[in-house]
């Protein structure tokens, strides 16, 4: 974890101080006029009133006093789950380095749905989208307050996790291996919460009646379909039934509405000590124990169904759209809980671990069943294997500054 202090400097008032001078003239006079005179000059000062007395000088300040920052005076705030105390930008560690532009398309995602609260300053955002770091770090100090998010109990460290969007080969028709099916939302979902479990769905003729005619594809690994879940979206590099080729992307439309658990956890609870790397481990395991392998899938009751969606050139930089309704931006948006950070939120991520060093501005645009809580952040580290390799590693300190309109 990244820490900074704030430098202090002092500077002493100067004191007050007043100086007075008394001129006392005595002269001899033996005119009868000097006499008089000197008798009326006499009079007059006798009824002048009293000089102005100095204020009184100001109290030395406290050797090591803290300067004010700012910020300091307002209160902290409580967000749902979560309490942000204001801070002055200099906590932000790595705040003067950030390549901005970079966060910049992805707070312009935002502004295409923008959260209430920032929708008054999305004209600017999208004006400062061609200007340099300087000038859009001048811009947030000026129209945003930093707030440290912390628990109601005051606790300012969390967890940082991350997810990937992965790309597998599948079939439009199930053979040729493609035997595993991805679903649509199915009938009567609506009627029946929480719906059938992982098992019931694979082993109850009405389960499995109520998804028939559902399925937007098949694919090869059983696995890879449950990684598929667990990522809630993905590509497939999709094998038409003319045989032709093309790439789609099928997002996260619903699930059973079932609690989420670990596979992880379960093959540690069989006595399996090697389980990372995901999910080459699991599928080592699982070609010594094919037998267990319903076991394992229905470990996890949670099912997710999925959406079909085209994938456009201008769209295959982002990833899928997350809970906010805007595609997600690699390396710059993060999923929260949102009843600790509402979306669309400009959030300052600091994080060190052995997977990633980050210091960096990341917007709150998605959520997940496992991202609870107040400091606790998912972020989303792109598409393909390599973002895969990383997001598999991801499991580290982290701190969140949420960034909010003055």
């Amino acid at each position: 974890m990244v820490h900074q202090t704030m430098n202090t400097r002092i500077s002493r008032a100067p004191r007050a101080s007043s100086k007075s001078k008394v001129m006392t003239v005595f002269s001899r006079a033996t005119h009868t006029a000097a006499i008089i005179a000197f008798a009326w000059l006499l009079a007059s000062c006798a009824t002048a009133p009293p000089p102005l007395s100095a204020p009184p000088a100001s109290p030395p300040p406290v050797a090591g006093a803290p300067r004010p920052v700012e910020g300091a005076s307002l209160p902290p705030r409580t967000q749902g789950k979560s309490r942000w105390v204001p801070v002055a930008w200099s906590e932000l560690p790595g705040f003067e380095s950030d390549t901005l532009f970079e966060a910049w398309n992805a707070w312009l995602k935002s502004c295409e749905r923008p959260a209430p609260a920032f929708a008054p300053l999305c004209g600017e955002v999208r004006r400062l989208s061609i200007a340099s770091a300087g000038e859009q770090r001048a811009w947030m100090v000026s129209r945003l307050q930093p707030y440290r998010v912390e628990t109601p109990q005051g606790a300012a460290d969390g967890l940082l996790t991350s997810y990937y969007e992965p790309v597998f080969k599948a079939s439009r028709q199930s053979g040729n291996g493609y035997t595993v099916p991805l679903y649509q939302l199915p009938v009567g979902l609506a009627s029946r919460k929480p719906w059938y479990t992982r098992q019931e769905i694979d082993t109850l003729p009405e389960a499995q009646a109520a998804l028939r005619g559902r399925e937007i594809a098949f694919m090869a690994d059983a696995i890879d379909v449950l990684m598929l879940h667990i990522q809630g979206s993905g590509r497939l590099q999709l094998t038409e039934a003319d045989g032709s080729q093309r790439t789609v992307r099928v997002a996260f439309a619903g699930s059973n509405e079932r609690p989420y658990r670990s596979v992880n956890q379960w093959l540690l609870e069989q006595g399996v000590t090697r389980i990372n790397p995901w999910p080459d481990a699991t599928k080592a395991w699982v070609a010594q124990n094919p037998q267990r392998l319903p076991q394992l899938l229905w470990s996890n009751p949670r099912y997710i169904f999925f959406r079909e969606e085209a994938l456009r050139e201008q769209d295959a930089f982002y990833g899928p759209r997350g809970a906010q309704g805007v595609p997600l931006t690699p390396g710059r948006s993060i999923a929260v809980d949102r009843e600790s950070i509402p979306y669309g939120t400009p959030v300052w991520l600091a994080s060190r671990g052995p997977a990633a060093d980050l210091q960096k501005l990341v917007m709150a645009q998605d959520t997940g069943s496992a991202i609870v809580g107040a400091v606790r952040a998912d972020y989303f580290a792109g598409t393909g294997p390599e973002a895969g390799l990383l997001a598999a590693r991801v499991n580290q300190p982290l701190r969140l500054w949420a960034l909010w309109p003055k």
